[in-house]
C-alpha cells in the first residue's frame, strides 16, 4: 500500500513538472520582450507573436529558434509579419516563409513571400511577388534587396513602379526611401497619360513626381510630338520641363533645337538659349538666334541675340533676314476683313489668297539694323514687316533695296514676292533708283514713287512718277560707247534694263532736258538730290548676317 502511494505522489509530480514546461514554452512564444533604446547599437529581434516555438542547439554558441503561425516579430521600430520563421540567436539572421510583411515606422510597407534578413547589417532579401509601398507610389518586382538602415533597395531582374497614373518599368533599379527617388536602369519605360517615354537610364522622384533624363532619351507626346535629349528633366505634375545638350524637339509642323530649352505646358510659354533653332518644314522658314522665347497657345515667337530669319526658296535661292530683334505671330481674319486688306489703292496688287472663314495668317516682324540677303537681291532698312496674305515686305526707315548694279531707295519700300522670288517693288516718298554704270557714272531716276518689275529675280522695268520725275542718263551707241550725260524731267519716266543693264529710258508727259557732251557736263548736274551710293551698306553674303 505504501509502495503504491508513492508511485502516484512521484507520477504528480511529474505531471505538474510537464505542466509548468508547457507553459513556460508557450509564454515563451506569445511574451513581449522589452525592446531595446533607440541609441542601442546592437538590435535585437524579438518574438512578439507566434503559435509554436521550437529551439533547436546547433552548438555551443548556436542557437536556432522556429516560430510558427500567425508570426510577429520586431526590431526596433520595424515589425514583421509572416507565416513562419527561423531566427539564428548568434548570427541575428531571420528567414520567414509566406505573407511576409515588414513595416517600417507605419510609412514604408513591404511584402513577399520569402524574407532572408541580416540583423546586424539590417539588410533584406525579399523574393516572389515583392510589392514595396511608401502611400504615394508602389514596386512591383520578382526579388529585391532592401537595407533598412539606408533605407535603400534595390532590384536587378525587372521591376515596375506605379506612381498615380505613371507607370515605369525597367530591368534594374535602386530605391532611396528618405528622399523618395528611385534610379532606373536597362530598358526604361515611363508611360503617363501625356508621354511615352524610354530610355536606358532615368531618375524619378516619386514625391515630386520630376522625372530626370541621364541618358539617350525618346519622348512621345499624346499629341504626336517627338523629343530626343540626352539631359532634362520633366515635372509630371506641374508640365515643366528643361532639356540640355542640343535636345531635338519637334511637332507636327516644326522642328526645335538648342543648347538648353525650357517649356510650361500650363502657359504655353517656351525658351530656347544658345544657338537655338526652329524650323517649320510646312511653311518653309527657319529662325536662328542665340535667345528665342515662344508662345506656343498663340504660335508666336520673339527671337533676339543675332537672329536670322530664313525663307526657303528653289533649291538654294533662300532669303536671309537678320536684325536685332525678329518676332513673328498670328492673325485671324474672316473673309470681309481679307477682301478689305487686299483693296490697296497705292499698290493695286493682284494676289490671291485664300479668303474662307476666319483664315490664318502668318506675319514677320523685324527691328533694327535690318539687312535682307537672297543671291539676286539684298536691302537693309530699321524695321520690316512681312505677310503670308500677301507675301509681301515691308520696310521701313531709311530702306535701301539692291539688285545687281542698281539701288532703289525711298522713304518706304514695298517688295512683292512670288513663290518666294522678287516680282515686284514700290518704293514711295523721296523715291531713287540709282544704277552704277562704271566708277565715274551713275544713271539715276529720282521721282515720288517707283513701280519695278522682276524678271528671273533681275530688275526688268521701272516707272517712276512724280511731282515730277527727275533722271541722269548716261547713253550710249550702238558700239556701247557713251555718248554724253541726259539731265531730263518729266511726269513719268520708264527704265528698261537690259542683262542687268540700264538699256533705255522713256519720258512721257511735259518732257524738259539737256544732253551733255561726256567732256562737258557740269559738276553739279551729275546727281539728282538726294544721290546717296550706299553699297557700303549693302550685305555681301550670308555669312554677314550670322557675324
Amino acid at each position: 500500500m505504501r509502495k503504491r502511494r508513492v508511485t502516484i505522489i512521484f507520477f504528480c509530480r511529474l505531471l505538474i513538472a510537464l505542466f509548468f514546461i508547457l507553459i513556460k514554452t508557450d509564454l515563451a512564444a506569445q511574451q513581449i520582450i522589452t525592446q531595446p533604446k533607440a541609441d542601442d547599437t546592437t538590435r535585437i529581434i524579438q518574438i512578439i507573436q507566434g503559435k509554436s516555438l521550437r529551439e533547436k542547439t546547433i552548438d555551443d554558441s548556436t542557437t536556432i529558434q522556429t516560430i510558427a503561425g500567425n508570426v510577429i516579430l520586431k526590431e526596433a521600430f520595424t515589425t514583421f509579419s509572416c507565416d513562419s520563421a527561423s531566427i539564428n540567436r548568434r548570427t541575428n539572421v531571420l528567414e520567414a516563409f509566406g505573407n511576409i510583411h515588414i513595416n517600417q515606422s507605419d510609412s514604408i510597407h513591404t511584402y513577399s513571400q520569402y524574407l532572408k534578413y541580416l540583423g546586424k547589417e539590417r539588410v533584406a532579401y525579399l523574393e516572389r511577388n515583392v510589392k514595396m509601398t511608401d502611400k504615394k507610389s508602389t514596386l512591383l518586382t520578382s526579388g529585391f534587396e532592401y537595407n533598412l538602415a539606408t533605407g535603400i533597395g534595390q532590384y536587378t531582374h525587372g521591376g515596375k513602379v506605379i506612381n498615380g497614373k505613371t507607370v515605369l518599368t525597367s530591368e534594374e533599379g535602386v530605391y532611396y526611401s528618405d528622399t523618395k527617388d528611385v534610379y532606373f536602369r536597362t530598358n526604361v519605360h515611363l508611360t503617363d497619360p501625356k508621354y511615352d517615354i524610354k530610355n536606358d537610364s532615368l531618375l524619378y522622384n516619386t514625391q515630386t513626381q520630376i522625372a530626370t533624363f541621364i541618358s539617350p532619351t525618346y519622348i512621345k507626346s499624346e499629341n504626336g510630338g517627338d523629343i530626343y535629349t540626352t539631359e532634362g528633366t520633366y515635372d509630371l505634375k506641374s508640365g515643366k520641363a528643361f532639356f540640355g545638350k542640343r535636345s531635338i524637339i519637334k511637332d507636327s509642323t516644326r522642328t526645335y533645337v538648342a543648347d538648353t530649352q525650357a517649356f510650361d505646358e500650363a502657359s504655353g510659354i517656351a525658351q530656347l538659349e544658345g544657338n537655338a533653332i526652329i524650323k517649320d518644314s510646312v511653311n518653309g522658314y527657319t529662325i536662328i538666334g542665340n535667345q528665342i522665347f515662344l508662345n506656343l497657345k498663340t504660335n508666336s515667337f520673339l527671337a533676339t541675340r543675332k537672329p536670322v530669319l530664313i525663307f526657303k526658296g528653289e533649291g538654294t535661292d533662300s532669303t536671309f533676314i537678320a536684325a536685332d530683334t525678329l518676332f513673328s505671330g498670328i492673325e485671324r481674319r474672316d473673309s470681309l476683313q481679307l477682301a478689305d486688306s487686299l483693296v490697296l489703292d497705292t499698290l493695286k496688287t493682284t494676289t490671291t489668297v485664300n479668303t474662307s472663314s476666319d483664315t490664318a495668317v502668318r506675319y514677320f516682324q523685324a527691328f533694327h539694323h535690318v539687312r535682307i540677303f537672297n543671291d539676286s537681291l539684298q536691302a537693309v532698312c530699321d524695321s520690316l514687316y512681312y505677310s503670308s496674305l500677301d507675301s509681301t515686305f515691308r520696310l521701313f526707315d531709311k530702306p535701301v533695296l539692291f539688285n545687281s548694279n542698281s539701288q532703289i531707295s525711298g522713304d518706304t519700300i514695298y517688295l512683292f514676292t512670288k513663290n518666294r522670288k522678287a516680282e515686284r517693288l514700290y518704293a514711295f516718298y523721296n523715291a531713287m533708283v540709282i544704277n552704277k554704270a562704271n566708277e565715274q557714272m551713275y544713271n539715276q531716276i529720282g521721282s515720288r514713287t517707283l513701280n519695278g518689275y522682276f524678271v528671273n529675280g533681275s530688275l526688268d522695268y521701272i516707272r517712276a512718277k512724280g511731282t515730277p520725275a527727275e533722271s541722269v542718263f548716261y547713253p550710249q551707241d550702238k558700239d556701247s560707247a557713251y555718248i554724253g550725260m541726259n539731265r531730263s524731267k518729266g511726269d513719268v519716266i520708264d527704265i528698261y534694263f537690259v542683262d542687268k543693264e540700264v538699256n533705255k529710258v522713256k519720258f512721257i508727259n511735259d518732257v524738259d532736258g539737256t544732253l551733255y557732251p561726256l567732256r562737258q557736263t557740269p559738276e553739279d548736274q551729275k546727281k539728282l538730290k538726294g544721290f546717296d551710293w550706299q553699297d557700303k551698306r549693302r550685305p555681301k553674303s550670308r555669312f554677314e548676317l550670322f557675324e
